[in-house]
């Protein structure tokens, strides 16, 4: 019997059903195009008791966050962009300074503790992933190579208990959500404050965001749910911001519940009842998604096909995890994209999961003149266009799927 991994509530609702994928960013080589590819069921359930919406662990996160890794943060010029910012904001609004530890959960290949340390304070990141935790040592940034929970929690309390914790992007990528959060708990200091940041389930449901569901997001997350799960733990979110960063995503900002000096601010109230309008606090709230989805399938179906009939060539833009979802939910092969092209040389050279559609360098666009250049990582879509401005040369449009389908001239 599935249960939910915060209350353990038994899961009987299903929020959406995407069918069977494989794992989105397992990359495929050329020498392995002919081997026995793995589909795992892409179902996601919502609990009746807390509404968290999640999806049961196909894969452990030793698998998924192993050594070769391919996703790197410092690929994106609009990500370091936000990183940065971030970094002047919680220096001036917190007074963070030389004295302070600042210590990132997922710090990936160091994209964002680079400006604490630049700045003169003591950093330190915790990244499961070999690679990218090597990239981030090659940048001067210390890093421990370990998963976050209570156990590295209480190995690192005493040696480096933190003034100041980051959690990007990362929330969503734990099965067991209660070991995590109780991590912050006891790593985070008295009157310390932690940052979390993430995809908002109201946005996914509203902007038809589906592929972002993939089998590294354990948890799709709403204020609603994860004020209760951080209660749980006696942490208090005490203030939200909304941000624009992959398709719309908040930024909690928690204490410990008896640092009461830090007031709870009326932008926890207005984002609770933009939820509550929404139905996200209650079960019926997330009945209908599902048919929102199949539309968007239809529409990209119906565009390429009547692109292929009328001679036109589409490729697309990026190999992120979201585009793979996407692709296999759509049943879309190179008999429809002919390639696709990233800039992280870690999945050059390599195949789609699932799809097996070819990915290149981005000059291979230039080489072949497309008609269509498919966005698949459409939250990066103004940094893109703006990279391949080029390609009007030739008449080339840009197609963005989600929330609906959109040509641009």
């Amino acid at each position: 019997m599935l249960t939910c991994r915060f209350c353990g509530t038994a899961l009987n609702r299903t929020f959406v059903d995407l069918g069977c994928s494989p794992i989105a960013n397992e990359f495929i080589s050329a020498e392995s195009l002919t081997q026995r590819e793995v589909f795992y069921p892409l179902r996601a359930y919502v609990c009746d008791q807390c509404q968290l919406v999640q999806i049961p662990p196909e894969q452990t996160p030793q698998n998924l966050f192993n050594a070769n890794y391919p996703y790197f943060s410092s690929f994106s010029d609009s990500w370091l962009a936000h990183a940065k910012k971030y970094t002047k904001g919680m220096i001036e609004r917190f007074g963070i300074h030389a004295g302070h530890r600042v210590v990132e959960v997922a710090s990936n290949d160091g994209y964002l503790l680079q400006y604490f340390k630049d700045a003169g304070i003591p950093v330190l990141g915790i990244e499961p992933a070999n690679n990218c935790a090597e990239a981030a040592l090659a940048k001067g940034i210390p890093t421990e190579v370990r998963f976050f929970g209570n156990l590295t929690a209480r190995a690192l309390a005493s040696t480096y208990p933190a003034d100041f914790m980051i959690a990007n992007n990362v929330l969503a990528h734990v099965p067991d959500i209660n070991d995590f959060v109780e991590g912050f708990r006891i790593l985070l200091k008295p009157e310390g404050v932690a940052t979390f940041e993430f995809p908002h389930l109201l946005n996914l449901i509203q902007r038809n965001e589906f592929d972002t569901i993939y089998h590294e997001h354990y948890s799709y997350l709403s204020l609603h749910a994860t004020r209760q799960v951080f209660a749980a733990h006696d942490l208090i979110i005490f203030d939200v911001e909304e941000l624009p960063s992959h398709g719309g995503s908040l930024r909690l900002y928690v204490r410990h519940k008896q640092h009461e000096s830090l007031a709870i601010t009326d932008r926890v109230a207005a984002v609770m009842a933009k939820e509550e309008a929404a139905g996200l606090t209650r079960v019926d709230g997330y009945a209908g998604f599902e048919a929102k989805v199949q539309q968007v399938k239809r529409e990209l179906l119906k565009f390429l096909i009547a692109a292929k009939e009328a001679n036109k060539t589409v490729v697309g833009y990026g190999a992120p995890a979201k585009g793979n979802t996407l692709l296999n939910y759509c049943g879309v092969r190179t008999d429809l994209i002919d390639y696709t092209v990233d800039r992280s040389p870690m999945k050059q050279a390599k195949f789609l999961p699932g799809t097996h559609i070819p990915i290149f360098a981005p000059e291979k666009i230039m080489e072949t003149r497309p008609d269509y250049l498919l966005i698949l990582p459409w939250n990066l879509e103004t940094e893109i266009i703006e990279q391949m401005q080029a390609v009007r040369e030739w008449g080339c449009q840009f197609v963005v799927p989600i929330p609906t389908l959109k040509v641009i001239p």
